[in-house]
């Protein structure tokens, strides 16, 4: 078994374009690679997936404790298992480094390949290579992949300079390559689920990275034994029955969700039933919905153009249908959305407008405390913190002063600063990104609440049959 760290030196030297094509050149060969990804993020993990067939998994050293981390890892093991870091191999948080990349690579024991960014360097790039190996002695970084190089003869100065002053082996050296790029966003990378030629972007990348990489000598370096397993799971297993059924939008404007959280619905009883919301006429028949984040103001014109769609949702969750959203979906269930001088009537069900702003309005990890009034059910006891994170660049507006929210906001923004869990109805929609990992099981608790919604609404119905 192989497994292995795509780390760098700094933000934005390569090192997800390089995880991207490592993906796709090894399935290309035959492997069946699993990708992972350190940190919260949705669009590199969309990426990672399309390349490497097989759904990204989310590893959060500071969302998730270290069995969580570990059990999520070992449960999803392959062959060949890569996990990309964020930014860079130090970089962290906490002074001592305990949720950095390095920290990640020491708990699941990966041998780190470090992306170097190596524009105008030459034999500058030997002290940069020795102090990361000195930085650290307990982190094996096992090789390094050269990017953005200037040609054979700067690629060949390089290797040369790392050979004389380091015992580095140079796994890959990439030459600079515009066709490689793939647009940049607010948030990172457009998300794979909007870019028409993703799939052929992929192969593109795959195809320079199986060129430019020795792969057989990457496999070499970073093959282990089979990590040693704790017995705690993050996800537990639930009774499948009394199934509902939960409308989850995917298409080009909604597509962040966590595959672990998508594990836990179903594991709690949830058959999800994907729509396109720009282009479906009416929901699928179902018990609840469910939008997460996105980019809505990128298809606002798509989205308020679906007007019997919109018309529908808020018609349902004015009737009472269970309904969760996050972000991109708290946007579009909203009045409307003000972006680049035009503003797009959204579903409505939200009494308040969106305004979209040139700096981030929330972005980090969040702290939540939730409020006794929370709609979704909770095992007895105190409400407990609760850890997550936000990244939005639009506000919500003119919302009327007697809201009821879920959730005091005690570090991060929410919806105003103070509050996030807009509840309405049976709707909850935050601008907070939840994770179903520690004390947060939102998605059985959303499940129990719509089959409590259920059990009501056919009672109810019961009874009037009978009257």
């Amino acid at each position: 078994m192989n497994r292995f760290l795509i780390s760098a030196a700094h933000k934005s030297s390569g090192k997800t374009m390089v995880s991207i094509g490592l993906c796709a050149a090894l399935k290309a060969r035959g492997h069946s690679v699993q990708p992972y990804k350190k940190g919260p993020d949705y669009i590199d993990p969309m990426w990672l997936s399309q390349a490497s067939g097989r759904a990204c998994r989310n590893l959060d050293l500071y969302l998730m404790n270290n069995e969580d981390v570990i059990s999520t890892f070992s449960r999803h093991l392959s062959e060949v298992n890569l996990v990309e870091g964020n930014k860079g191999l130090y970089d962290g948080l906490a002074l001592d480094g305990s949720n950095s990349n390095a920290a990640l690579a020491k708990m699941l024991d990966l041998p780190v390949f470090l992306v170097i960014d190596a524009r105008g360097m030459t034999r500058g790039i030997a002290p940069l290579i020795l102090g990361y190996q000195a930085f650290d002695r307990d982190i094996n970084i096992a090789g390094v992949l050269l990017n953005n190089l200037g040609g054979s003869r700067h690629e060949s100065k390089l290797r040369e300079v790392i050979e004389h002053y380091t015992d580095v082996p140079v796994v890959g050296a990439i030459h600079h390559d515009e066709r490689l790029s793939i647009v940049e966003r607010h948030l990172g990378l457009m998300p794979s689920n909007e870019s028409h030629v993703a799939v052929a972007k992929i192969k593109q990348i795959g195809d320079a990275i199986s060129e430019q990489v020795d792969l057989e000598k990457l496999l070499q370096l970073s093959y282990k034994k089979i990590l040693e397993v704790p017995h705690k799971a993050e996800v537990i297993d639930l009774p499948a029955k009394d199934k509902v059924r939960i409308a989850i939008a995917r298409d080009r404007a909604f597509g962040f969700y966590y595959a672990d959280d998508l594990d836990a619905l179903r594991q709690a009883g949830a058959e999800l039933v994907p729509f396109d919301a720009l282009r479906d006429a009416r929901l699928p028949d179902v018990d609840a919905l469910y939008i997460g984040g996105g980019f809505p103001e990128t298809c606002a014109e798509e989205l308020e153009a679906n007007s019997s769609l919109r018309q529908e949702i808020r018609r349902r969750i004015e009737e009472g249908m269970p309904t969760y959203a996050e972000c991109g979906g708290l946007m579009y269930l909203s009045r409307n959305i003000a972006y680049q001088g035009r503003t797009y009537e959204m579903v409505g069900a939200i009494p308040g407008d969106v305004r979209m702003h040139a700096k981030p309005i929330g972005r980090g990890y969040v702290h939540l405390k939730e409020e006794d009034a929370h709609i979704w059910p909770r095992p007895e006891g105190p409400a407990t913190a609760i850890k997550a994170h936000e990244f939005h660049y639009s506000s919500l507006e003119n919302l009327p002063e007697d809201c009821r929210y879920a959730y005091r906001v005690e570090r991060g923004h929410g919806i105003d600063g103070k509050r996030d869990g807009l509840m309405l109805h049976n709707m909850l929609a935050s601008y907070t990104h939840l994770r179903t990992i520690g004390n947060c099981y939102w998605a059985q608790r959303f499940v129990a609440f719509i089959k409590s919604v259920k059990g009501q609404m056919a009672s109810r119905l019961n009874v009037g049959s009978i009257g």
